[in-house]
């Protein structure tokens, strides 16, 4: 749903947000398949996309926080058009953090993860392009580190599973289908292994023993 924002009497660009009966469909999905929630970082300003972020929290089963974009979604992709069958146009993210993780940090070493989402969540929009498994959002050109506490400095997108460990897409009742992807932190050297392997060679070489929650100083597999 794409709407015009409206600056003193003049248009500007459009603002693109979901319909209050998709984003009850969205919630509903979000409980049914990842957990319950309380809590949501809202965005309180949102130049193109309104940019919210689920923060579900860790439980017995799932011993660590799960954190899900919502307003990514309502923008369409501009998908290369050998890809329209699929049905890629629509996304949203998912990062898990320790169960320890300071969600209500402003410092940059913990506060990077939601930084980094923001920044993906509206890369499609900003540069007209499209994110999808495979594609993978650096800091800047050089690769330069997410933080000073870290040697991590690219994010890759995977496929994103639910809590009964299911390949996991939304089909809202008007037929739009919003892909979830799994956000998971590179070292520069397993940046380029992918760049050079692709995606699905660089999983192979983390053997399983990668998780999707995020460890900061985990093994560099690049190496």
């Amino acid at each position: 749903m794409g709407l015009l924002r409206k600056i003193k009497g003049k248009l500007t660009h459009p603002m693109y947000l979901y319909s209050e009966k998709e984003l009850d469909e969205y919630e509903t999905f979000i409980e049914a398949h990842f957990g319950a929630y309380e809590k949501v970082f809202h965005e309180i300003v949102s130049p193109d996309i309104h940019l919210d972020i689920v923060i579900i929290p860790p439980t017995e089963d799932q011993p660590y926080y799960q954190l899900i974009t919502m307003g990514m979604g309502a923008y369409c992709m501009n998908i290369p058009k050998s890809c329209k069958e699929y049905e890629w146009e629509r996304a949203e993210l998912v990062m898990h953090l320790p169960a320890d993780w300071k969600l209500e940090s402003q410092q940059e070493e913990d506060y990077w993860p939601i930084r980094y989402l923001k920044i993906s969540a509206r890369l499609p929009l900003q540069s007209n392009s499209w994110l999808g498994y495979g594609h993978t959002v650096s800091k800047d050109e050089h690769n330069s580190s997410f933080a000073s506490n870290t040697e991590l400095c690219s994010i890759m997108l995977t496929k994103a599973h639910d809590r009964f460990d299911r390949e996991v897409e939304l089909r809202l009742q008007n037929k739009k289908k919003i892909n979830f992807y799994q956000c998971i932190p590179l070292y520069r050297e397993e940046l380029a292994y992918k760049d050079v392997h692709g995606a699905d060679a660089l999983l192979e070489l983390f053997q399983g023993e990668v998780s999707s929650i995020l460890q900061i100083d985990r093994k560099n597999y690049g190496l």
